[in-house]
C-alpha cells in the first residue's frame, strides 16, 4: 500500500467573496466530484429557478442556501498527485466567526479570499488575524472576482499592497498572491490569457507547493483522558484509561504520569475495540490502555509520557482570546474553562490589553466586547495541564464557557508561576520517588469497599467541627470502612512540636503530607482545621490531589470562594444531620461503594 500524504486547507475570507465558489470550482476543473454531483445541482437550480453557483457543490445544507452564505464549516477530500487534502470551508460572515476558528484550528495551511471590487474589508483583516492567532503560518491570498473589474492589475496590486502591510504587522508573510475568478474558473486550475500579466502560480499549484507540518506523531506524547472503563464481570479486573491522542507515540512498557495529580504508572497493554492487537498507538487515534501500577486517574487528567518534556501545570496563565459572546467578558465573573477534557471554573484576573483585529488599535478597558482579541491572564479553580501554543497547539488551546454557551476561544502564550507551583514541585519529586507497596490501591479499594480520600472539615474558629467528624469516622466505622480522625491539634502537638505555632504554612503542608500517607495505605481520612483561607485549601489541595480531597464548610461561609467547597452545611444543623449530608456526598462522589 502506498501512503499518500494528507494536509488540512481553511479557505476563509469575509461573506460572498467566493471562498466556496473558489473550492467548488476547484473540484469541477480537476474532476475530482463524485459522478453525476455537478449534473445533479445544475439540475435542482434549474428545477428552483435558480442561477447555479459552484458554492452549491460544498453548501450542502438547506438552511445556507437559503440563506446563501455558509453558517457552518463543510468539509470534503480533494486530491491532487501530489497529495491528498481536507479542504475546510469556514464561514466568513461575522457572526460565525466562532464556526470559523473550530475550522481554522485543525487546518495547516489557509487560503484567505478577497473580494477584487469590495477589497480589503474589516472581516479580511479579522480573519487574517485569527490565523496569525491560531499559528497559521503558510497562508495563500487569494483575490478573486477579478471579472468584476474586468482583470484590471492596478486594482489587484493595490489589494496586495494594503493586505501585504496589515499582514506584516502581525508577523504573516503570505506564501502567494494569486489573481483570480472562480466564476469562469481563472487561475484556480489552470491560467488564463485574460491575466498574461500573472506569471505566478495558480491556486491549484500554489497549494501544492506548500509544505507539510512536522507529523504530530514526533512530537511529545499527549494525551487528555476521555473515561475510565472498569470490568467487574466474569474476574475482570482491568481499568483501562481512554481517550484521543493528540501528539506523539506510546508503546507498552512506557513509564507515563497523569497531569496535574502527577500519578504515575507503565503502560501493560493497548486496548481498542475490533481492532488487531498492538503495542503502539500514536496521534490522530482513539485509544485505551491498561497500566501495570494501578492509579486513580480522572477524566481531564493529561496522560504524558515521563522521559520526554512535560506539560505546565499552573492556575494562572496568559492567554490571547477572540471574545464571541453577547455580553462582554469580564474581570471577576465566574465562566467555565475548557481545555483538553479539563473543566474548571475561572475568572480573568487581568485584561492586560484590547485589540481591534480590524485596524490593530490596542486600548485599555474592564471589559472585552463581542468580536475583540483580548490578552488577558486567567486564573483557574483548579490546576490544569498544557502546553504553550506555539509548542504544542492541541493542549494549547481552550474555550470558555458563559452560561452553557461557548462564547470565547483562545490559547495560552505564556506559563506563569502561581502561589502553589513550589508545592507542585515537591508533589512531583515525591510522586516520582514513590516507594510502592507490593498492593496497589486498587486491591484495597476492593477489599475495604471504598476510594481513599480526604474529607476537610473547616469552618470559622467557634464552630463546632470536631464532634461531627467524629461522629463521621464512627457512623463509617461501624459500617465496616476503613477509616481514621486525625485531629490538626494531635499534629500540632506532636509532629510539629518543633516548629512552633507562628509557622502555619509548615503545619497545613504537614496535615496534608500526613493524610496522604494515611490515603495510600486505603484509608478514609477525616480532618478538621479552622479558618483556612483559598490559598492554605489550594495548597491541600496540591499535596492530597483534588480529586481525592472532598472539602466541607460547616458555617455560612460567606468568606471563603464556594467554587473551592464541594459542600456547605449550616452550623445550625445537628451533628446526625450534618453526617447524613457528607455521608450523602461520598455516595455522590463514589467514594464509597456501599453503605
Amino acid at each position: 500500500m502506498i501512503f499518500r500524504e494528507k494536509m488540512n486547507l481553511v479557505f476563509v475570507g469575509h461573506v460572498d467573496h467566493g471562498k466556496s465558489t473558489v473550492v467548488g470550482r476547484m473540484f469541477a476543473d480537476t474532476h475530482s466530484l463524485p459522478q453525476g454531483k455537478l449534473e445533479q445541482i445544475r439540475e435542482k437550480c434549474k428545477k428552483e429557478s435558480k442561477t447555479f453557483e459552484y458554492a452549491f457543490l460544498l453548501d450542502a445544507l438547506k438552511d445556507e442556501q437559503n440563506q446563501g452564505i455558509t453558517i457552518d464549516v463543510a468539509r470534503a477530500h480533494f486530491k491532487t498527485k501530489k497529495r491528498d487534502y481536507i479542504i475546510i470551508d469556514a464561514p466568513g460572515h461575522i457572526e460565525f466567526l466562532k464556526n470559523m476558528i473550530s475550522g481554522a484550528a485543525r487546518a495547516e495551511a489557509a487560503i484567505l479570499v478577497i473580494d477584487a471590487k469590495e477589497g480589503v474589508r474589516e472581516n479580511s483583516k479579522r480573519h487574517g488575524y485569527l490565523l496569525s492567532m491560531l499559528g497559521i503560518k503558510q497562508v495563500i491570498v487569494a483575490v478573486n472576482k477579478m471579472d468584476l473589474v474586468d482583470y484590471d492589475r492596478k486594482t489587484y496590486e493595490k489589494i496586495k499592497k494594503e493586505y501585504t502591510v496589515f499582514l506584516s504587522k502581525i508577523g504573516v508573510k503570505p506564501q502567494a498572491y494569486i489573481p483570480c475568478s472562480a466564476l469562469y474558473g481563472v487561475n484556480i486550475a489552470s491560467k488564463s490569457k485574460k491575466m498574461k500579466w500573472h506569471s505566478g502560480d495558480t491556486i491549484l499549484s500554489a497549494i501544492d507547493s506548500l509544505k507539510k507540518e512536522e507529523p504530530t506523531h514526533t512530537k511529545p506524547f499527549r494525551m487528555p483522558v476521555q473515561d475510565i472503563y472498569k470490568f467487574t464481570s466474569e474476574g475482570d479486573e482491568r481499568r483501562i484509561i481512554a481517550g484521543k491522542i493528540e501528539s506523539g507515540t506510546i508503546s507498552v512498557g512506557d513509564k507515563v504520569v497523569f497531569l496535574p495529580s502527577n500519578k504515575r504508572s507503565e503502560i501493560a497493554s493497548v486496548e481498542g475495540y475490533n481492532i488487531k492487537k498492538t503495542d503502539t498507538a500514536q496521534a490522530g487515534y482513539s485509544a485505551g490502555f491498561t497500566l501495570q501500577q494501578q492509579i486513580y486517574v480522572a477524566r481531564g487528567e493529561l496522560m504524558v509520557k515521563e522521559e520526554e518534556k512535560q506539560p505546565q501545570i499552573s492556575q494562572l496563565i496568559k492567554t490571547h482570546i477572540f471574545w464571541m459572546g453577547t455580553n462582554p467578558l469580564v474581570k471577576n465573573k465566574e465562566y467555565k474553562l475548557k481545555i483538553g477534557t479539563k473543566n474548571t471554573p475561572v475568572k480573568v484576573k487581568e485584561i492586560h490589553s484590547i485589540l481591534d483585529a480590524s485596524n490593530l488599535k490596542n486600548t485599555k478597558r474592564d471589559e472585552v466586547k463581542r468580536h475583540e482579541v483580548a490578552v488577558c491572564t486567567l486564573e483557574t479553580q483548579f490546576d490544569i495541564a498544557y502546553d504553550p501554543y506555539h509548542d504544542l497547539q492541541a493542549t494549547g488551546r481552550f474555550v470558555i464557557v458563559d452560561d452553557f454557551e461557548i462564547s470565547g476561544g483562545g490559547i495560552i502564550t505564556e506559563a506563569l508561576e502561581d502561589e502553589v507551583g513550589e508545592i507542585r514541585a515537591q508533589v512531583s519529586i515525591r510522586e516520582k520517588k514513590w516507594d510502592h507497596s507490593n498492593i496497589t490501591l486498587s486491591q484495597r479499594a476492593l477489599n475495604y469497599g471504598q476510594e481513599p480520600k480526604l474529607i476537610l472539615l473547616t469552618g470559622k474558629t467557634g464552630v463546632d467541627k470536631k464532634t461531627p467528624a467524629k461522629k463521621l469516622e464512627e457512623k463509617l466505622f461501624y459500617s465496616g470502612r476503613k477509616v481514621y480522625f486525625l485531629g490538626i491539634g494531635n499534629i500540632l502537638r506532636g509532629l510539629d512540636a518543633d516548629i512552633g505555632k507562628k509557622r502555619r504554612d509548615e503545619h497545613i503542608r504537614r496535615l496534608a503530607e500526613v493524610a496522604h500517607i494515611l490515603m495510600d495505605a486505603g484509608l478514609i481520612v477525616i480532618a478538621t482545621a479552622s479558618d483556612l483561607t483559598k490559598d492554605e485549601l489550594k495548597k491541600m489541595q496540591a499535596i492530597v490531589s483534588r480529586q481525592e480531597t472532598l472539602i466541607v464548610y460547616i458555617g455560612d461561609g460567606k468568606d471563603i470562594n464556594a467554587g473551592i467547597i464541594d459542600l456547605k452545611i449550616p452550623s445550625e444543623d445537628t451533628a446526625d444531620t450534618q453526617v447524613a449530608k457528607i455521608i450523602d456526598l461520598l455516595k455522590y462522589k463514589k467514594a464509597i461503594f456501599s453503605i
